[in-house]
């Protein structure tokens, strides 16, 4: 268990970690052009928008749900910030690139990756640049970029969101041997959840799939020579795993960003790849209604951002979506701007 002084770091680090990536937002709200181009209709929302007391009412129950997990020992206590020269230069290469994004979500250009030679091998709905970020899913850049850009997006909260994913972990990896355990990250983006689950769980065999090349690979530099773990470039409509071959497989943020009739296919693959007994975890957006107060802002973000399918996914009933393909809905909990959800595959 926890002890005060390990409470007080964790509160310093965190505290440390929003007010930096805080600041990081409020300039690039002061640097950034209009919310809608010019000629466009203003933006107008049906839903509440929380208030800056109630977006810090929200992050201090995460932080302390954080903490109350990482006393009961559920998992490990996470690492600070990024050494002061790592953090600078990430930070200038944030906002070098934050211009470029915002004359492209100005000027309405999201589709800048559509070619005729990657539609050949991906997805056409893949094939976007979503939050207007530069190079899509596809370049280097994009994936050095990304972990910077989401904790920007959330204030300092996101890898704290993604930690929640580890509490229905816990209990169903309790009291069995990692070594003969399986654990699948589906859409594993630059491997950011996958370390913080080798870390808790170094025995552990896990995958992670994605179907970007840039970001696969960022993955594999961040697990390193972990002999447990591999990174996989495939497509989550067809995984390239046996059947009933993982006893976990994660979700982190994939959801929303998937057309309508994509999710249940993806669903569809989820289920079959896991062993009869075993969990879905997936971790994604609030939809409309689980926090009446946020609906708003929930509503506002496809507008801000090009999130195409995020209105779409605002309204899908995943507990239905889950259940055709047999698994049942176990347990939801918010978690600040996420929730968390846990499925699990009947062992008949």
């Amino acid at each position: 268990m926890a002890g005060p002084l390990s409470l007080i770091g964790y509160g310093v680090g965190q505290g440390a970690r929003v007010a930096w990536y805080a600041s990081h937002y409020l300039a690039l709200s002061r640097m950034r052009g209009p919310l809608v181009p010019p000629g466009e209709a203003p933006v107008s929302v049906k839903g509440r928008v929380p208030g800056w007391r109630a977006i810090a009412a929200g992050m201090r129950d995460l932080f302390e749900r954080d903490w109350r997990n990482i006393e009961a020992g559920l998992y490990r206590a996470p690492e600070g910030l990024l050494p002061p020269s790592r953090a600078i230069a990430a930070s200038r290469h944030f906002f070098r690139d934050a211009r470029k994004v915002d004359e492209r979500r100005l000027s309405r250009r999201h589709a800048e990756v559509l070619t005729e030679e990657l539609r050949r091998r991906y997805p056409r709905y893949y094939l976007q640049n979503f939050h207007y970020q530069t190079g899509g899913w596809f370049s280097e850049e994009s994936a050095r970029l990304y972990d910077t850009q989401v904790e920007v997006l959330f204030s300092g909260t996101a890898d704290a969101m993604r930690r929640q994913a580890l509490v229905p972990l816990a209990d169903h990896f309790k009291g069995r041997d990692q070594r003969e355990l399986r654990l699948l990250d589906v859409a594993c983006s630059t491997g950011r959840f996958l370390e913080e689950v080798a870390a808790n769980y170094p025995r552990l065999n896990v995958t992670g799939l994605d179907l970007s090349p840039a970001y696969a690979a960022e993955a594999r530099k961040r697990l390193g020579r972990r002999r447990s773990a591999s990174i996989v470039e495939a497509n989550a409509e067809a995984m390239p795993l046996a059947a009933a071959s993982q006893d976990a497989v994660t979700c982190i943020y994939l959801l929303h960003e998937l057309p309508p009739a994509i999710r249940p296919v993806v669903a569809r693959e989820i289920a079959r790849v896991l062993k009869p007994g075993g969990v879905a975890i997936i971790v994604d957006a609030l939809q409309t209604g689980d926090r009446p107060d946020y609906d708003g802002l929930l509503e506002f973000f496809p507008i801000g951002f090009h999130e195409p399918y995020f209105s779409s996914y605002l309204a899908e009933d995943f507990s239905a979506l889950f259940a055709r393909e047999g698994l049942a809905l176990e347990s939801v909990e918010r978690a600040f701007l996420s929730k968390v959800m846990c499925f699990s595959k009947g062992s008949g």
